[in-house]
């Protein structure tokens, strides 16, 4: 990348080392202020204000923070298109070098005849269908893998060798044998030869690109799809806001335009457009968007308001305090893109590796290009060649491309099957290690839906005088927990009543008459300011307030006529998941947003190993980092917007499939039914997939501890067996196979 190109400089001193002295590199910018910022997913230490590839791998930039509206990936689409071009040439490629009627090619056998007779130069001497072989090979490896060899060469440039050295090196050494072998085969010793057949590698050198293609289109659409989460997060944000001119009047404006102490209106059913604080008015708001809790706040002079939230019923006017990159949303937004562009340590450990892995490849076929030239059998220098071609070719990556990878298609096929969605491959590396659960309450561990747990009936009262008088005065409210009573009521068929003179307190409850008799439902507080006496019943109250209850009372003429406990029940399978998890010797945290009676009360209940209570959604953030930097393995389980910052942190986000789309794009596993015994699943699947793996990895190196040193020709003094590149090809494909066979095994695994 040269200067002009974002100013940004790399340089390399040693493999897995960079220095970046570029002033754009210097942390998180406001793209409002300095325009957008770009960064590798594989190196984010790399930031330009301007689009391009990455100065050590070659990979294409991408921007810091995703735009509102999704944009072509114009990388996919590149990507997507040369795949298809490459399956189509190299199928038919592996059609004619491995279908048994290529030998007796007739038409080829014709041209051979004819060109004989004209007394062709030696460089025609080859058949009619090894130069269609050439002709199809060529398009593949050099345009359709030209981005691998492009970044196989930058990372030998910078010195940063990873697995893009391997693809590079693995396809030019098929690819470039082939071609000189072609072209130039009266300087290969016939003893390279089976019969007269020249030694031509070009498919394996399509087959490479190909697989290889198919991979990084998978990688780029899963990539998408975790910046689809960002922009979910900012399409939460209304697009205009109501200002309230200084006359009175009122104006609509775009969002950009509000500034620090506008004052605004917001009206029933709209979102709340920026953080601020209520100067006039009262509503109720819904915060599940920021708390995770299906309970709306009530609002009143002087509360705070967070922008995005969605007033409910009343209308109120507003100071705006924080605007723009200032506002919780936007910093949500920007904690979920920091935490997305982590990588875990197993990524830079597997590119050392890999690294090193090339460098050892590199020395072994100089060395043999070097002994065989010195003390080899003549003639010395041709044999030399093909030696070191052959180390190259038995070294080309492909099983240890598809050791991984092909282990991870099938075992994410199994998840599907039991309904855990796991979205990439270190997300299921990462499952087998992880020794904390972090997670939410409501929706995770609960129903998030609020039933009637208690119906008490005092005063000489009957259950179903208390459940009628109570959905009556609620039947035209939303709240959910008014929705409750009211479905409570429906489902024990107690009457609704028509109310009178009825009226909302804010924070508090409702009143009106019914059958000319005056009631009042409500918290304490309201029965506090109506003279009614509660002391009779307040420590069974207290003990289903401990419970996890929210204690309604309804009182009539003044007497207290019973109460009504609602809660949050805990979902049936949720214990069951618990025990499991424990049992495999995982810590399980909630952090919720709710009141700590009912938090501990549910930890309690399920015997959980902690619980932090009134957590807003940059405290998740940063207790998951604290997990972290302890040196924990954390999971992370929710299902709300609420969520999606500490989601994305987790080093294995886990959003409930009946949760918000936000929640399921900033997580890397999916359980589709919420149902929390999936965790216990997905952590069996990655145990078998990493042994599966293991095994993988294994086989691919065995084949080339072995088979290295024999095409070395560490074997030719004592047996005289020199391994051929054409049995250098077979060995790689018959390591292809095994690690293939292997992996389909995991779809027989018991979760």
């Amino acid at each position: 990348m040269s200067e002009s190109h974002g100013h940004v400089h790399a340089h390399a001193h040693s493999p897995g080392s960079v220095t970046i002295d570029s002033a754009q590199a210097s942390g998180p910018q406001r793209g409002g202020e300095t325009g957008v910022v770009y960064t590798c997913p594989m190196h984010p230490q790399i930031r330009t204000s301007a689009p391009g590839n990455c100065p050590i791998c070659g990979m294409t930039l991408e921007p810091v923070t995703p735009p509102a509206v999704e944009e072509r990936n114009v990388e996919l689409e590149s990507m997507t298109h040369r795949f298809r071009v490459a399956l189509a040439l190299s199928v038919p490629l592996l059609v004619m070098t491995m279908g048994p009627m290529v030998s007796s090619f007739d038409l080829g056998a014709v041209v051979d005849q004819i060109g004989a007779r004209l007394a062709r130069p030696h460089w025609m001497s080859a058949s009619w269908a090894q130069y269609v072989q050439a002709v199809l090979a060529t398009p593949v490896v050099l345009w359709a893998g030209w981005p691998f060899l492009q970044r196989g060469w930058t990372s030998f440039r910078t010195w940063q060798l990873n697995m893009f050295s391997l693809i590079g090196l693995g396809v030019a050494a098929a690819y470039g044998f082939s071609l000189f072998a072609l072209f130039f085969p009266d300087t290969l010793p016939q003893a390279f030869r089976r019969g007269h057949e020249l030694p031509l590698y070009f498919e394996a050198a399509s087959v490479i690109v190909t697989l290889i293609l198919l991979g990084q289109v998978l990688e780029l659409r899963a990539r998408s799809r975790t910046s689809s989460a960002i922009r979910d997060l900012l399409k939460l944000a209304p697009h205009t806001a109501i200002r309230v001119r200084s006359d009175g009047t009122e104006e609509a404006v775009p969002l950009e335009d509000v500034a620090v102490g506008d004052l605004l209106r917001v009206k029933p059913g709209s979102k709340v457009p920026v953080d601020g604080v209520v100067t006039d008015g009262s509503s109720s708001v819904d915060e599940s968007m920021i708390t995770g809790e299906s309970i709306p706040s009530e609002k009143g002079t002087g509360s705070k308001v967070t922008g995005a939230t969605v007033n409910q019923t009343g209308t109120f006017l507003m100071r705006a305090e924080k605007v723009g990159s200032d506002t919780l949303l936007a910093r949500i937004v920007q904690m979920v893109a920091q935490a997305g562009r982590s990588r875990a340590p197993i990524q830079k450990l597997a590119d050392k590796v890999s690294g090193w892995f090339v460098l050892t490849v590199l020395a072994v076929a100089l060395a043999s290009f070097v002994v065989w030239a010195a003390v080899g059998p003549a003639p010395a220098l041709a044999n030399a060649l093909v030696v070191a071609i052959s180390v190259l070719i038995i070294a080309c990556p492909c099983a240890l491309g598809l050791a991984t990878p092909v282990s991870i298609i099938v075992g994410v096929g199994r998840g599907a099957k039991e309904g855990v969605l796991i979205k990439d491959a270190e997300a299921l590396e990462l499952m087998e290690k992880v020794d904390t659960l972090v997670v939410d309450k409501t929706g995770t561990l609960t129903e998030g839906k609020p039933r009637v747990q208690t119906v008490v009936a005092l005063a000489e009262q009957s259950e179903s005088v208390v459940l009628s008088y109570a959905a009556s005065l609620e039947g035209p409210s939303e709240h959910p927990l008014a929705q409750a009573i009211v479905a409570e009521a429906r489902e024990k068929n107690a009457q609704t009543r028509p109310v009178e003179a009825f009226n909302a307190i804010v924070g508090k409850g409702v009143s009106g008459r019914i059958d000319g008799h005056g009631a009042v439902l409500g918290n304490t507080a309201l029965m506090d300011d109506t003279k009614v006496d509660c002391a009779a019943v307040r420590t069974e109250v207290d003990r289903l307030r401990e419970a996890g209850q929210t204690i309604m009372y309804l009182a009539i003429e003044g007497t207290l006529a019973g109460y009504i406990g609602v809660a949050d029940p805990v979902k049936e399978t949720t214990a069951e998941a618990v025990r499991l998890l424990r049992a495999s010797g995982i810590r399980i945290i909630m952090l919720t947003g709710d009141n700590p009676v009912t938090a501990n009360a549910v930890a309690k209940t399920l015997a959980l190993d902690g619980v932090k209570a009134g957590v807003l959604p940059q405290d998740k953030y940063r207790h998951v980092q604290e997990l972290q930097q302890q040196g924990h393995i954390v999971a992370m389980a929710g299902d709300g917007v609420n969520d999606a910052p500490a989601l994305a942190q987790a080093n294995v986000g886990i959003a409930m499939g009946t949760g918000t789309d936000v929640a399921m794009n900033s997580a890397r596993v999916v359980l589709v039914k919420g149902d929390l015994r999936g965790i216990a699943r997905a952590r069996a699947l990655s145990v078998a997939t990493m042994k599966n793996i293991r095994q993988n990895l294994f086989f691919a190196f065995a084949y080339n501890v072995i088979g290295i040193p024999v095409a070395a020709g560490v074997l030719y003094p004592w047996l005289g067996v020199l391994l051929s590149p054409v049995l250098a090809s077979a060995a790689m494909a018959l390591s292809s196979v095994s690690v293939i066979g292997n992996a389909l095994r995991l779809r027989a695994v018991q979760t």
